[in-house]
Parts: C-alpha cells; sequence; structure tokens
C-alpha cells in the first residue's frame, strides 16, 4: 500500500534551511543542517556517484538508505524546485541540472502552471500543479503504483502536508546546531504525537533522528 512520506533536516531549536536564493538554492543554512547527511557513505553514492566506498556509515548511512528506497513519485514546493529563480520564464528547468537525482515522476506545486511535462535525462519528469494538494497527491500516488509519495519540501510544502493530515511517515533529522532563523516546522502540529508512533535514534555525528509512523 502507499504511503505518504516526508524526510526533514532542522536545527535545535527547529529551523529548517532560510529561503532559497540563486546562490544558495537549498537556503543559506542548509550546508550546517545536511553535512551528517551529505557525509554518508550513501549520499556519496546516490549523488555524487562514488562509488569508492567513502563516507561514513552507521545509523546516519541508514536513514540515509530508506530516503532512497521504495519511492515511486515526489512532491516539491515551487522553491524546492527553483522557480524563484526564473519565475516567468517558460524554458526554465529549474537548478537540478540534467539528470536530476530523482528518476521519478515529480510533481513540482506552482502558481506558474499550466506548463507542459519536463522530460529529463535519468527518468525524472516534472510535472506541474496549480491544484489543491490533496488533487496532486491523488495523482501522485497513482503514478506511484506500488511504492510511496515522498514529500520533498521545502518546510513550508511540508508543513501543508502535515497540518492537512496526509503523511504517514515523517523522518526529521536534527543536527546540533542553532540557527535562530528561517522556517519553522512544529508550529501548528500540535498533536501529531498522539496521531502517530514517535521513536528517537542519536546517531554517531550528534544527529537526533525522530520518526513519527501512523
Amino acid at each position: 500500500m502507499t504511503r505518504v512520506r516526508i524526510d526533514l533536516n532542522i536545527s535545535l531549536d527547529g529551523f529548517a534551511s532560510g529561503a532559497p536564493t540563486s546562490e544558495n538554492p537549498m537556503g543559506e543554512d542548509w550546508e550546517r543542517l545536511t553535512a551528517a547527511y551529505v557525509a554518508t557513505r550513501t549520499f556519496r553514492e546516490r549523488v555524487f556517484g562514488d562509488t569508492s566506498g567513502a563516507g561514513s556509515t552507521g545509523i546516519d548511512d541508514s536513514y540515509a538508505a530508506a530516503y532512497f528506497e521504495g519511492v515511486g513519485a515526489e512532491i516539491m514546493g515551487a522553491g524546492m524546485f527553483g522557480f524563484h529563480s526564473f519565475p516567468d520564464d517558460p524554458d526554465w528547468q529549474g537548478w537540478w541540472g540534467d539528470e536530476p537525482p530523482f528518476g521519478i515522476p515529480v510533481y513540482v506545486l506552482t502558481h506558474t502552471a499550466p506548463r507542459p511535462p519536463m522530460p529529463m535525462q535519468g527518468g525524472t519528469t516534472f510535472h506541474f500543479r496549480s491544484t489543491a494538494i490533496t488533487d496532486v497527491l491523488a495523482e501522485a500516488i497513482d503514478s506511484a503504483g506500488t511504492l510511496d509519495v515522498r514529500v520533498g519540501g521545502g518546510v513550508g510544502t511540508a508543513r501543508e502536508f502535515l497540518r492537512a493530515g496526509l503523511v504517514d511517515d515523517l523522518h526529521v533529522a536534527i543536527a546540533p546546531i542553532l540557527l535562530g532563523r528561517g522556517g519553522r516546522l512544529w508550529e501548528d502540529l500540535r498533536g501529531l504525537d498522539l496521531t502517530h508512533q514517535v521513536r528517537t535514534e542519536v546517531a554517531e555525528s550528534g544527529t537526533t533522528h525522530v520518526t513519527f509512523t501512523r
């Protein structure tokens, strides 16, 4: 059965990375938030193509491996795609490059829709939608078949799905840093611990992995 899942990286004080810019597509603090994740063997292999075996193993790597498993479709916000850079350019293909690391249908929530589908190298096709998130989710579930749908972010998109009660599995990697800025994750999510089972695990890097499972 298809499940809807989210993976996020936040700081100890509950912030995700700040607003994306052309210089920092994932936000200014993204490198600090994801340092342990990027250092894993799985990330180096799956994203950088490094098959040397370099990179950390252990708890962080097990969550990195789970991130890439069993996903049949992705949903992301306009900022994660990169529409903040050239919102009115019909030829803008986002900041993910010629071969994005998804390899599946990706549904981009944007007020610039309708736009034609954008097939990329490696099996990724971006679809642009401005309809209700429940309608987009239904389409993504249909595309995913028996696999899961991942809501990729950013934090505003993730919160929208969480507040609507649409998320089955939430994994939050809490980096041992204090940001004091960015998008807040936990506001208006009171009671999530009552509808989902909560599990906490601390990795060798000091990152705390918290999972909410319905």
